[in-house]
């Protein structure tokens, strides 16, 4: 490794670092298990969990928690990257390295798993009503998140461009979902 790319992995990592307790200082002063703003965060998570639980249909689950799983990992990915820009912020996190992971890892992705089952169950175009769960997560969700100041947007980021995204995540995990499926088929 030559000497100047050493110096700034280097450095790299020591800003890593010093970020890190940062966002450590900032969770124990704003974040922490005393404020209302982290219980509602911990609801945002538990919630979309319980109801899922209750009410997914056993007999489809592998697909629905693939699906699911899909949607996740890409939301998780576009919110990291969007974090790391400057993009977007969250003030209020379950914990201090995951920034957004109540929205990552419950609220949206079982909200669109859900919307999901109720399409396959009742013969309905998810396209369409995944276009109805976008615009509400990108122009009823995070206007409240904004007005509450869970969530803010930086750099020219809008509802419009939130909305695309959700819509975006959602055909790229459909799609993925669907080669999987006829990948199966293929096999039987």
């Amino acid at each position: 490794m030559k000497e100047k790319q050493s110096e700034l992995l280097n450095q790299i990592r020591s800003m890593l670092e010093e970020v890190n307790q940062l966002q450590l200082e900032y969770w124990k002063s704003f974040s922490y298990f005393d404020t209302w703003q982290f219980w509602i965060v911990v609801i945002a998570l538990i919630l979309p969990i319980i109801i899922l639980f209750f009410s997914i249909d056993k007999r489809k689950m592998l697909l629905l928690g693939f699906f699911g799983l899909n949607y996740h990992v890409w939301f998780a990915y576009v919110n990291k990257i969007g974090i790391n820009m400057g993009l977007w912020e969250y003030p209020y996190e379950l914990l201090p390295f995951l920034p957004s992971f109540a929205l990552d890892a419950s609220l949206v992705p079982v909200s669109f798993m859900l919307l999901y089952q109720w399409t396959l169950n009742r013969q309905k175009n998810i396209y369409l009503y995944s276009i109805l769960l976008s615009a509400l997560f990108a122009f009823v969700l995070k206007p409240i998140m904004v007005n509450f100041h869970f969530f803010h947007m930086f750099k020219g980021v809008n509802y419009i461009y939130l909305f695309l995204s959700y819509i975006a995540l959602f055909i790229v995990s459909k799609l993925i979902t669907n080669l999987f499926l006829w990948l199966q088929k293929q096999e039987n």
